[in-house]
């Protein structure tokens, strides 16, 4: 029987798919812009990004993911039926396999509801993968042996920190920190700092073009446009990589005390692994300039940035549906 397999990785600021055989397909926002009017999704994922912050009265652009969860049920719904179809391409006879990376702290409410709306995008069966089992198949730890890996995902909503053996979890930890709050606290600090209000799309490109976790002993700068608060008007300034260090200080330290409390939860037989090896850091927000220092550092354990590391998730997920009785024990929740 002629079975397509997808493997999501359905995050809070991109979502990825990754096919079989064929690897990552789509690789889009998870941003969806609806009309006001008569609640009709417009745009789905780059084309609806463009129009962030920019939309008229008629027209709404959100993320229907907050924190790594579902914040709006039918939103989210149509945006895996449009990333489902992305990937399967024109006429199917057969309804897909799915399944979702989700983060580690979730309810089972925030699960069961990840699982509904695959089933109700179109898929014949749901699967639930735990984002730290997936990152750390992607990032080819290997993950059933009888010894310790340590593997941090800091995201775009969360960061979760595992200590995984023996292909399961050990101690665990997720924190509602990740690149969006980093985007947030960038936009505050300059408006603060500056008096320039930002938006969004501009916080991320300054993090990704100067940001780093480390203040640089060659600082980069940047001119950054957004109006005014005090006058209102378009202004420009520029700015340096030690604003954007500056501002995420906060976010930073709790991705610090996160670390520290799992390593603390960590059997001294598995801490000594762990020691040893590193921790692999994975998932979008670990590209953030000497994030991997700062960790290493504040932990003493050496920390070292996967190859690939935005597409660790999806690629694991990948793996761990095509080899479902291999990763079984791995593997949440099923239902067809």
């Amino acid at each position: 029987m002629f079975v397509k397999k997808i493997a999501i990785d359905l995050g809070t600021t991109n979502t990825l798919v990754h096919v079989p055989r064929r690897g990552i397909v789509v690789n889009e926002p998870s941003v969806v812009a609806t009309s006001v009017v008569d609640k009709r999704i417009l745009a789905v994922g780059n084309e609806a990004k463009e129009m962030l912050g920019r939309t008229p009265d008629t027209i709404i652009a959100l993320r229907p993911l907050k924190e790594g969860v579902i914040a709006d049920y039918r939103t989210t719904e149509a945006m895996l039926r449009y990333f489902i179809n992305r990937a399967l391409g024109g006429i199917r006879f057969f309804r897909p396999e799915v399944m979702v990376a989700v983060p580690a702290g979730i309810t089972a409410t925030e699960r069961r509801a990840v699982i509904d709306a695959c089933l109700a995008a179109g898929a014949k069966a749901a699967f639930i993968i735990k984002e730290p089992i997936a990152a750390a198949i992607g990032a080819n730890i290997p993950i059933g042996s009888a010894s310790g890996h340590m593997i941090v995902d800091i995201g775009g909503g969360t960061s979760e920190m595992a200590v995984i053996s023996l292909g399961g979890i050990v101690a665990s930890t997720s924190v509602r920190i990740g690149g969006t709050k980093f985007d947030s606290a960038i936009s505050e600090y300059i408006r603060k700092h500056y008096n320039l209000a930002i938006g969004e799309r501009t916080a991320e490109e300054i993090k990704i073009e100067i940001g780093s976790a480390l203040f640089l002993e060659e600082k980069l700068t940047m001119s950054v446009r957004g109006r005014d608060t005090v006058t209102g008007l378009p202004k420009t300034i520029t700015i340096s990589s030690d604003d954007v260090t500056k501002s995420i200080q906060t976010e930073l330290e709790g991705i610090i005390e996160a670390t520290k409390s799992v390593l603390q939860k960590t059997p001294p037989e598995l801490s000594a692994d762990v020691i040893e090896k590193g921790m692999v850091l994975s998932g979008g927000s670990s590209l953030l300039r000497n994030i991997d220092q700062l960790l290493s550092r504040a932990t003493g354990v050496p920390a070292y940035v996967a190859d690939e590391a935005l597409l660790c998730v999806a690629r694991g997920t990948g793996i761990a549906l095509e080899n479902l009785e291999a990763y079984k024990r791995s593997i949440l929740a099923t239902r067809q």
